[in-house]
């Protein structure tokens, strides 16, 4: 008898045949991180919210528009987890990860939930693949994130890959392109959107994601992060 019961929009079933090509992605990635060193780590699906609104930031669209929150019956107010970053690090801290030897290595295969518009690729529960090197400062650390992740689509043999590297400068030289930033906003509010006019202090940078025609019209002419790196 045929049911008239579906998913929810945004989410998808996972049939035999999409079962056995997702189990041979976690077998090649838990082999290409175990070889470089990450144990993998699995964090509960619901963090208290404040565990997101912090580590993300208050004023990114993942907090603002994305997360599922709720308040439980105790009044607590919980999210399920819209990326992997951020419960991570409260593990990490929770647990005393920072006694080991460092940096703490960790992978998940994990999945995730955010309110977005359904479309194509993009769905409100996905799972993702990730790694965190937690514990040192060295950029070998960043470099060797991107090698993984190369080695991870060209071993899966996914074509078409182009790897493309952009930077987010120092500590220093990212204060001084921020205030550069924003001072052009400013001077140019009156034709960016109300939304990207509203978040000028809070988060700048993403005034380069804006659809809005005009908005992208004034970010053609921006300062770049690349003419301000150290």
């Amino acid at each position: 008898m045929a049911s008239k019961l579906k998913a929810p929009r945004g989410t998808f079933d996972i049939l035999p045949a999409e079962a056995r090509r997702r189990g041979r992605i976690e077998q090649v990635a838990g082999a290409l991180f175990a070889r470089a060193g990450y144990g993998r780590i699995e964090t509960p699906t619901f963090e208290e919210t404040e565990v997101f609104a912090r580590g993300v930031g208050g004023s990114s669209d993942i907090v603002r528009k994305e997360m599922y929150s709720f308040a439980d019956k105790g009044g607590r107010e919980l999210t399920l987890r819209p990326e992997g970053t951020a419960a991570v690090c409260r593990a990490y801290v929770e647990h005393g990860m920072q006694r080991e030897a460092q940096p703490s290595k960790l992978w998940y295969l994990s999945s995730f939930f955010r309110h977005e518009r359904p479309q194509a690729g993009r769905y409100r529960q996905f799972w993702q693949v990730g790694a965190e090197a937690i514990g040192s400062e060295s950029p070998l650390v960043d470099a060797e994130s991107i090698g993984l992740l190369d080695e991870l689509l060209r071993r899966l043999e996914v074509p078409g890959i182009r790897l493309r590297l952009g930077s987010l400068g120092s500590s220093a030289s990212r204060t001084g392109y921020r205030s550069e930033l924003v001072a052009y906003l400013r001077r140019n509010q009156a034709d960016l959107s109300p939304e990207v006019a509203q978040r000028i202090d809070d988060n700048p940078l993403r005034a380069f994601d804006a659809d809005d025609p005009a908005t992208r019209a004034v970010m053609a002419g921006a300062p770049q992060m690349l003419d301000h790196l150290d």
